[in-house]
């Protein structure tokens, strides 16, 4: 038993099949050039080359995630630091380093750092050599095609949801079409899913960055504590209710319903637990045996308020 969940299950990074990455030792991902830089340096490194949006912004993941630029230019400002002499260059379709990360951009023009934009339709090409990595791209403001030869190539890959598939349904919470928990409402409910007492944070509902995902958890735990703290709870006036002799048994309601209340009991019928339904109506508009009610919505009842607005009409 349980009063509350906040859902924070995280994501995954993008495991790259593209630009040589497990073919060629000197083709990283952000976070494994970190832990290069950290572990050995940048005395070594005289070009180091950056690809961004690598798995993000594509037919099968539209979305950006976020976190690819910020990534790239903080490794490579660390480059900088580290070695002063060493040539950065990155590859962008678009900088989204949004608000008061605007000005590591800047930092990162002012130290020399090269930021070439490339054309989706054409995006950079890299092969293999004994010495080098060499990527060709074309130039968006030249048209034409530039060469760079780098020690290291470092991809910015994206972030992927992590499997929640069995979780979602077990909870019964929604889904986004990108695999995501969905919020219950992106403006009036961020934090809360549409089921009661389940709350969600971080990059379990979708890519962000850590000071995001740290809001977002506070907002979640403060939810969370608002909920548990009343001293009773009060329930909707509207549920649906079932006839348990007229229950065929047919799961239609516990498919249709977009909170997952209706369960089959020990009993083998329907059976609504009030405390949690919200009372939408799904279940009693789409129960073929008429065996699920609206409470003040019952069918004799609406029935009857039609006949007495249509008896001063006609």
């Amino acid at each position: 038993d349980h009063g509350a969940v906040i859902l924070a299950t995280g994501a995954n990074e993008y495991r790259p099949h593209e630009y040589l990455y497990g073919e060629d030792r000197r083709v990283l991902t952000q976070i494994e050039l970190g832990k290069y830089l950290e572990e050995k340096g940048a005395d070594n490194l005289d070009h180091v080359a950056m690809i961004q949006c690598v798995g993000s912004r594509n037919e099968e993941f539209p979305n950006c995630s976020r976190v690819c630029c910020q990534s790239a230019i903080k490794n490579a400002l660390h480059i900088k630091e580290l070695n002063p002499d060493t040539e950065v260059y990155i590859l962008y379709r678009d900088i989204r380093t949004y608000g008061q990360l605007e000005r590591y951009y800047r930092e990162a023009r002012e130290q020399g750092i090269h930021f070439f934009r490339f054309d989706p339709k054409e995006p950079p090409q890299v092969k293999s050599a004994e010495e080098y990595i060499l990527v060709t791209f074309k130039d968006h403001v030249l048209q034409k095609n530039l060469s760079l030869p780098a020690n290291i190539l470092a991809l910015s890959s994206g972030m992927r949801p992590a499997d929640i598939e069995e979780l979602s349904n077990i909870l019964k919470v929604a889904v986004n079409p990108e695999g995501y928990f969905m919020e219950a409402h992106v403006k009036l409910r961020p934090v809360d899913m549409a089921n009661e007492g389940i709350y969600i944070c971080g990059t379990a509902h979708g890519p962000k960055l850590i000071s995001e995902a740290i809001a977002q958890a506070m907002g979640a735990a403060s939810r969370a504590a608002a909920f548990l703290s009343q001293p009773e709870i009060t329930l909707y006036a509207v549920t649906a209710k079932v006839d348990q002799e007229q229950c065929a048994s047919c799961l239609i309601c516990v498919r249709v319903c977009p909170y997952g209340v209706p369960r089959i009991n020990k009993d083998g019928v329907s059976e609504i637990d009030e405390a949690l339904c919200r009372g939408c109506g799904t279940c009693a508009s789409e129960c073929p045996a008429k065996a699920i009610q609206l409470s003040w919505y019952e069918d004799d009842q609406v029935i009857s308020k039609l006949d007495a607005l249509l008896e001063g009409v006609l």
